[in-house]
């Protein structure tokens, strides 16, 4: 049951990651194509492009640690035994449900701080920060569901996620 919510949840952000990606893509290019073609460079295309960036880093991570790619040493746990490497996975969906916590919290209260302030984006846009610095505890949160079900299969003794389905070779963390 919490693997199939996780699941939802991580695919879902991850396709609105992959959306901004797309929108990105097309607006650079635009862009381009407006610079050179026509000498009208839109001033604002950066600006959202970098905005961009940081949903697709905040939404995918979850689906990232769920695929086994975010950084390990493979050639290290690959030579574990399975008890070893059982305590190897869980000591990563702590250190990974720690650092999920530091960004609910912290980027929870920045954005309240920045939205009391009433701050807004420099540039062109002047958007209210607040409302790009909540991706902080959003992707938080989808980390730590990740980061539970993780740390529920390796207490249980089942293979990652990505090892069980056979996404990749390695076991990851």
């Amino acid at each position: 049951m919490l693997g199939r919510a996780v699941r939802a949840a991580a695919g879902a952000a991850m396709a609105l990651a992959a959306l901004a990606l797309l929108a990105s893509l097309a607006l650079i290019g635009w862009a381009v194509v407006q610079r050179y073609a026509f000498n009208a460079a839109p001033i604002w295309v950066d600006e959202v492009v970098g905005f961009a960036l940081v949903a697709v880093v905040m939404l995918s991570a979850a689906q990232a640690l769920r695929d086994g790619e975010h950084i390990g040493v493979d050639l290290l746990i690959d030579r574990l035994s399975p008890q070893r490497r059982r305590w190897v996975h869980l000591w990563s969906a702590l250190a990974a449900a720690a650092f999920s916590v530091v960004l609910i919290v912290n980027g929870w209260g920045t954005a309240m701080l920045a939205r009391t302030l009433g701050l807004v984006t420099e540039g062109s846009l002047e958007w209210p920060t607040w409302c790009l610095m909540l991706l902080m505890p959003v992707g938080g949160v989808l980390l730590l569901l990740a980061s539970i079900e993780a740390f529920w299969r390796a207490a249980a003794g089942a293979p990652p996620v990505h090892a069980a389905s056979g996404a990749h070779d390695g076991d990851a963390t």
